[in-house]
């Protein structure tokens, strides 16, 4: 023991190094001020001008492992191309947090963090608080990928859902 205790305070420089890459390291996998600061993004509705797009699918985000709220509305717009649109919409900031597209019998919906969940890409979260558009893939199949998901990428963690019904 007393070695131990010798050898640590002859390496006091070789030790310090090591806690600061370690609490770097920390750092960058939890990003802590995640925790306190909000990102608001306020996008203006693409369509607000005219009346061509079409609500499709609605649902309400509830939250699962994080206070999420807000309303995700699916519109066609008249080149045919579909437009999800968060409003009123509100979650917790993190790190990798996504907008992803899953089947509603995906078992990692009900599960605790750690199980991937098999989805479709939508978009990284542009911010956690406001309104927000994202542009759904050509390969989007809404009748088989009916829920939307806030969902952390890093730790697998599924912050929100909403279950899409047709409008």
């Amino acid at each position: 023991m007393d070695f131990m205790i010798t050898f640590i305070r002859n390496h006091k420089a070789l030790f310090a190094l090591i806690s600061l890459i370690v609490v770097a390291a920390l750092w960058y996998l939890f990003r802590p001020e995640k925790l306190f600061i909000n990102h608001r993004v306020n996008e203006s509705a693409p369509f607000a001008t005219t009346q061509t797009a079409q609500p499709i699918y609605t649902g309400r985000l509830s939250a699962k492992l994080h206070e999420t709220s807000g309303r995700a509305t699916v519109y066609r717009q008249s080149d045919g191309t579909l437009l999800l649109r968060l409003t009123d919409f509100h979650t917790s900031n993190g790190p990798d947090v996504h907008v992803v597209l899953a089947t509603p019998q995906d078992p990692a919906l009900q599960t605790t963090p750690g199980k991937a969940l098999a989805s479709i890409e939508v978009g990284a979260l542009k911010g956690n608080e406001g309104d927000q558009d994202y542009k759904l893939p050509a390969n989007a199949d809404l009748a088989r990928y009916g829920t939307l998901v806030i969902y952390c990428e890093r730790f697998h963690a599924v912050f929100g859902t909403a279950s899409l019904q047709p409008f």
